[in-house]
Parts: C-alpha cells; structure tokens; sequence
C-alpha cells in the first residue's frame, strides 16, 4: 500500500512539473522614486478599438503588479496616472516583467514570456526609426524657417527614402517572423493603411503560424482578404441592409434598382476629408441624378444626431444608412473599410466599376458612363 501511494505521489510531482503555468503575472518596476500609490491602469481596447479599463493597481516602492488568465494573446497598454504616453504589451499567460523610468516611459523594457521577448526586439528598432523621422522633420523645419529650398527638397527626398525603409522593416519582420503575434499586427496595419501589395499581404499572412492564425487579429485579417475578392473593380457589389434615419430599413438593391449609377459613399460626420468631399458629391449628384446617377451614403458614426446633424448641414439629399458601429460596422467590414472616406460607383447591374473617385475624378467617370447610356 505504501509503494502504491509513492507511486501515486510521484505520477502527480511529475504531472505538476509538466502542466503548464496558468494565467499570467505581469510584473512592473518604476524607477526615479515615484510616489507611493501612484496608480497603474491595465487597458485594452474594445471591438470599436477604443481603450476600456480592465484593471488598476498601485506602485509601492517602485514596483506594481497584475494578474490574471488569458486566453490567447493580446495587446494590452500600462498607463501610469499623471504621466504622459503609455506601454503596450502583449499580455499572454507566463511572467511578464515590464521596466521603465519614470519620466520616459515611451522607452520599456519587456521581457519574460516568447512573445515580448520578439515584441521587444521589434519595439527597438521601430523606436529607432522613430528618432530618426523625428530628426529629418526637424531638420526639415529648421531648413524651411531659413528657406533654404534646397535643402528641403534633398530632406524630402530622403524622407521618401526613409518611409521605403520603414515598410520594408515591417514587411520584413513579418516574414520572419511567422511565430510572433506582432506580425499579426502588422500585417493587420499594412492591410489597413495599403502600404504594402494585397499579393505581399496574403504570402504574409499564409506563412503565419497555425496558432497565430486562430488569434482574433488573424482571423479578422483573413475576413478582410475574403472581403476583398467581392470588392474589387469588376465585381459585383454584395448586396446589404440597415436603418435610414426615419428608423426603415434600406437595402443597397433598392437603390440600385432604380438607377444607372450609384456612388456607395462610407463616410462619418467627424471625418473631416469626408466633410469636404461632401460638396463634390453633392454637385455632382445636383448635376447628374436626373439622368440616372444617385448617392447611398453609409456612415460610420456612433450618435444618431452628429449623423443627422451632418446631412443636413450639408444638403445631403440622397439616401442615407447607417448601424452606428464605426468600423465594426458590418457593412464596412464586408466592404473592407478602414479608413474614410470611401466610395464604390456601380453600374446599373450592381457591378463595380471604380473605386475612390473623388474631386474631378468622380464627376469625369460619371460623365463618360452616363454619356454612353
């Protein structure tokens, strides 16, 4: 009976070595004295990529700490009350030590779990490349108050040069880094700002690990490309549905069944390049809906009253839609929306023919459809 027990008791030794660690300590240290019961704020952003809270602690004597469990990982930020900037880090079950001084915060230090241990590796450098933008633009400033025009001109050259540089780190690092959740991320951003070709994106984002792939930035990046494919010039547009202002619900087909050309315009009332695209369409609109164009516009507002308020201070006479879900919204993210403005004329079979015409581009194209119908 006692051997069995010792057999017993050591199966479990064994298998408690062998489980992995469960939920995460993340572990800081402040350095230049701050103040005992300076507050620490762990946030994160939500589904609408704004900052939500999700816990607080207090410094004593330099040092503060968090825990909890974590699913997969995530980027999480540390801000510390009454200190400009903040930390981010990639909050993932293990030990994360986090170090910074207390008056350049923008310059941690992370390590102890895999993923900031990479993500460090890439902070680094992009901090580099930080500084160096930083000095160009000065010296830029300072070449421009003495208008010494050639010198500006030779700054901005290489500052062209520089942002070739920076995009290519970034595409870089991603493919070598296909176990790194920072390379999710940014694949994610050059996806989101088009810095970099949808063929550089997809071999991206298909040499990614298969558990980078289940991560929830992964999977909104291969909605995306999917997206993509019914988005593009020579598509048909999908068909979609939402609430007017008067509260109906409006569906792209009942627009474009009554026309020969319809600008699906996304736009916001806080988006100022939006605003100002705004009379454009409005005299084009003016100018050519009696033969056969016409306007739905898709807004990416949050209050029902800004919507509102906007078309009417800009005579936006055509239809109107909106969920008030920003970029969640689910028409946007069919459409692969993430930035504003954004616009999609189709025929009068739904199918795309230009995408993002604005100024007199916009009113060129109509011309020379609606001439030829």
């Amino acid at each position: 009976m006692k051997k069995l027990f010792a057999i017993s008791l050591g199966a479990l030794l064994i298998s408690a070595c062998n489980s992995e660690p469960k939920g995460y300590v993340l572990s800081g240290t402040i350095t230049g004295e701050p103040e005992n019961g300076t507050q620490i704020f762990l946030k994160t952003t939500d589904s609408l990529n704004q900052l939500v809270d999700i816990d607080t602690t207090a410094v004593q004597d330099g040092l503060f700490s968090f825990s909890g469990n974590q699913v997969e990982p995530k980027m999480y930020y540390l801000f510390v009350d009454k200190m400009r900037g903040n930390v981010p880090v990639i909050v993932e079950n293990g030990t994360i030590d986090v170090e910074f001084q207390k008056d350049s915060i923008g310059y941690a230090k992370l390590k102890g779990t895999e993923q900031n241990e990479v993500f460090m590796d890439f902070l680094e450098e992009s901090r580099r490349f930080s500084e160096r933008a930083q000095s160009m633009q000065n010296d830029m400033r300072t070449a421009a108050q003495q208008q010494d025009t050639a010198t500006v001109a030779a700054l901005r050259e290489e500052f062209m040069e520089f942002q070739e540089d920076a995009k290519n780190f970034n595409l870089d690092f991603a493919k070598s880094h296909p176990d790194a959740y920072i390379s999710v991320l940014v694949i994610g951003n050059l996806l989101a700002t088009k810095s970099a070709t949808i063929d550089e994106i997809k071999t991206m984002f298909e040499a990614l690990s298969p558990e980078m792939k289940e991560t929830e930035p992964a999977k909104k990046i291969a909605e995306q490309l999917e997206n993509l494919k019914s988005t593009e010039v020579g598509a048909t547009a999908p068909d979609f549905s939402a609430p007017t202002p008067s509260g109906d619900v409006l569906a792209l087909s009942d627009v474009t069944s009554n026309a020969k050309l319809t600008l699906v315009d996304f736009w916001a009332a806080w988006c100022r390049p939006c605003r100002a695209e705004n009379p454009n369409i409005v005299s084009v609109y003016k100018k050519y809906h009696e033969k056969g164009f016409d306007v739905l516009g898709v807004s990416l507002d949050t209050q029902v009253e800004q919507w509102t308020g906007a078309i009417e201070a800009d005579g936006l006479e055509w239809n109107h839609i909106s969920n008030l879900q920003r970029f969640q919204d689910p028409i946007a993210r069919l459409y692969n929306i993430n930035a504003i403005p954004a616009a999609f004329l189709l025929d009068e079979n739904g199918v795309i023919v230009a995408r993002d015409l604005r100024g007199p581009a916009l009113e060129e194209k109509v011309a020379e459809i609606l001439g030829k119908s």
